[in-house]
């Protein structure tokens, strides 16, 4: 029965895949995608290859940057490597100029880059908090802006911000980065209310998606006070949170959380938010009682970490 189907892919969060139509639309649009150096931006970026969109990659490290943008352009996309810090606003007013110079408009934009931190609140420097909200916040902020303004130019466009299920269940031991998760979810929101007081929500939207935990090196590079591994079990892998996000970037939902999980804590949260946040802290907190110990470590929060990575 379709409707069923319908009820259980919506539950689960499960990829559809592409329409013809879809696909004909990603390649003939314009993506710029930062944090494009690895995890989801990378994989984002090669799955817009997949059907031949023009890819505008931001990141730090430039090295790498160049090696994904010919990943995209061996994949079958065309690809701008712009080397951007977007906690710098001029950085990202560069990146907007670079990539309508080069391709003449913007079709999509995705706030992808993130930092975290973890460790209890108060053991984090204050200054590792503040350059949190720059990269995370701020950097959503720089993007969204020039994004929009664009859209305005060209009569339309769609911006993509990553937030995370911490925007909803913030998380003990990630304090700051649940605070700039959830400031992203409201953002999102309120721009999408103005949109539509303006009578511009049928051109330009704003979509946040939702993710749960992904299996990226967001992980290795974290800022790290807890004196343990800080990754979250069990994780998602980004192939297929990359694949939602360019689906979402087609789509008419407002936000989208990505896999069962993530709906589920979603779901539950609504109904007990209490019991949703305690039982999370406690998880996490089991779940770090038991890593492996890690040195304190500031890790990629300040300066690129100078490996590259595993590359997802």
């Amino acid at each position: 029965m379709p409707w069923l189907l319908a009820v259980v892919l919506a539950l689960t969060g499960c990829a559809t895949g592409l329409t013809q139509q879809e696909r004909h639309k990603i390649d003939a649009s314009t993506y710029v995608v930062t944090g494009a150096s690895s995890g989801i931006g990378r994989q984002v970026a090669l799955e817009l290859a997949r059907y031949g969109a023009n890819v505008v990659l931001a990141a730090r490290r430039t090295e790498l940057l160049e090696q994904v943008a010919g990943e995209v352009r061996s994949t079958g996309g065309e690809a701008l490597a712009v080397t951007t810090d977007v906690s710098d606003p001029q950085d990202v007013t560069r990146l907007a100029e670079l990539a309508v110079e080069r391709f003449g408009r913007i079709d999509v934009w995705i706030n992808n880059a993130g930092v975290t931190a973890v460790g209890r609140f108060r053991d984090i420097p204050v200054e590792d908090h503040a350059r949190l909200v720059d990269v995370n916040l701020k950097g959503v902020i720089y993007g969204s802006h020039v994004a929009l303004r664009q859209f305005d130019a060209q009569g339309g466009g769609t911006l993509v911000n990553i937030g995370s299920l911490l925007s909803q269940v913030p998380l003990a031991n990630q304090a700051s980065y649940s605070a700039s998760k959830a400031a992203i979810l409201s953002l999102g929101r309120a721009i999408n209310e103005e949109l539509r007081l303006d009578g511009a929500d049928d051109d330009i939207r704003v979509v946040t998606i939702l993710p749960w935990a992904v299996d990226t090196p967001i992980w290795e590079h974290a800022a790290n006070y807890s004196g343990r591994d800080p990754r979250l079990r069990p994780m998602d892998e980004p192939e297929r949170v990359a694949r939602i996000i360019v689906e979402a970037s087609l789509g008419s939902r407002a936000e989208v959380a990505v896999g069962w999980k993530a709906r589920g804590v979603r779901l539950v949260n609504r109904a007990f938010p209490g019991i949703t946040r305690w039982a999370a802290a406690n998880v996490y907190q089991s779940q770090l009682n038991d890593a492996s110990a890690e040195p304190v470590t500031q890790g990629a929060l300040h300066e690129p970490m100078p490996q590259a990575g595993d590359g997802r």
